[in-house]
């Protein structure tokens, strides 16, 4: 269970950086903004349901080794936070975003550039948090 664990951890934590960090950042300098974004959002989602399968593996695995004293655990909160960000971020910012992006497409995008950054700097803060909930939760385990 152990290698299970870390590779729950890595594919997870892992991809959000190198997709938050390294993907998107060489994208958007590589390609015009609307095939980038396009890319990105994709990656997005994809490590998002990454981020769901594995989150909700590690919450029970932790559960499991720990029983209910493990919901004591900062560990275990930082899972749920998380967790918490990638629903909200997959489920109700995206969605959002996507939206804004269909009225770009059939107006002016100065009526509506200043929805669509804002939502964007929404969901960018909340994968920044993200990020820094997986590097406090893996240095706590290691």
């Amino acid at each position: 269970m152990d290698g299970l664990r870390a590779i729950a951890r890595t594919f997870w934590i892992g991809g959000l950086w190198v997709i938050g960090i390294i993907v998107a950042p060489v994208l958007f300098r590589s390609l015009d903004t609307v095939t980038a974004g396009m890319v990105a959002g994709k990656l997005f989602a994809a490590i998002a349901w990454v981020g769901l399968v594995c989150g909700v593996f590690l919450l029970v695995d932790a559960i499991w080794r720990n029983g209910v004293r493990g919901m004591k655990e900062a560990s275990f909160w930082l899972i749920v936070g998380m967790l918490l960000c990638t629903v909200i971020n997959h489920f109700a910012v995206t969605p959002i975003i996507a939206a804004l992006k269909l009225q770009m497409n059939h107006a002016a995008e100065g009526l509506f550039g200043g929805g669509f950054a804002t939502w964007h700097a929404i969901s960018s803060l909340i994968y920044l948090v993200q990020s820094l909930m997986g590097l406090a939760y893996i240095l706590r385990r290691d």
